[in-house]
């Protein structure tokens, strides 16, 4: 029996199902993925906030996203550095990004965005809701690369995806810039258009320079829209 495609969305951006191929239409859930994924982690920032200092309500809420992803879009953002910004040719830049092992780039790029995200959840600029557009969203922006960028990879992981891309997936950013707007006001809208452009900004990169995307990119597109809409809403007035 065909498991629904929502399920293949959660079995590719969690730990949970894990080991099963994704579905062309898993794509059109990943946005519904990514809001359940913010509301755990909302739930996290709120109820840790109520117990300890926000430093350590950075760290648990930076750890609680790594572990309920399992590392994947971090993994992504890792590869993705390693054969993006060295200077090389695109055959070595697909090789390089589909090695096990990681180099000075993929260290450098992880402990940047990652201290970016602890920093950013560890002062008070950030209403705990805020999470599950900013979560959604960049799920949003994911969903509908495919309809635009060419896959680099053929027969690669995301491969499946592509029969279900549409462009009509990129509705799902006005729910989630819209619910962002309402929690953060005008921060909020500052944090989408940031989030959308970072986006734009790998997801160019990669084309220039692979020629289209690849798995890891989308899972560096998620890791660099969330940490560019976090920092744009703590360094907003």
């Amino acid at each position: 029996m065909r498991r629904p495609a929502v399920m293949g969305a959660v079995a590719f951006l969690t730990v949970a199902g894990r080991g099963q191929a994704p579905q062309a239409r898993a794509l059109w859930w990943f946005p519904v993925v990514g809001a359940g994924l913010g509301a755990v982690l909302a739930a996290i920032h709120w109820g840790a906030g109520e117990l300890w200092p926000l430093l350590v309500v950075g760290i648990l809420v930076v750890a609680a996203d790594l572990v309920l992803t399992g590392g994947l879009h971090l993994d992504g953002l890792a590869d993705s550095a390693d054969g993006l910004l060295p200077h090389m040719d695109r055959d070595r830049r697909l090789a390089v990004m589909s090695r096990p092992d990681v180099g000075a780039f993929a260290i450098a790029a992880v402990v940047v965005v990652v201290a970016a995200r602890w920093a950013a959840l560890s002062v008070d600029g950030i209403e705990s809701l805020a999470l599950i557009p900013i979560w959604a969203g960049s799920r949003a922006v994911v969903a509908v690369v495919p309809a635009i960028v060419p896959y680099a990879r053929p027969g690669g992981l995301a491969a499946p995806f592509l029969e279900g891309a549409r462009l009509w997936l990129a509705l799902w950013l006005a729910p989630a810039v819209a619910a962002l707007v309402l929690i953060e006001g005008v921060s909020g809208a500052v944090a989408a258009g940031v989030m959308v452009l970072a986006s734009g900004g790998v997801v160019a990169l990669a084309w220039r320079r692979l020629g289209g995307f690849t798995g890891d990119v989308l899972g560096a597109v998620i890791m660099v829209a969330e940490t560019a809409a976090l920092l744009a809403l703590v360094a907003s007035p």
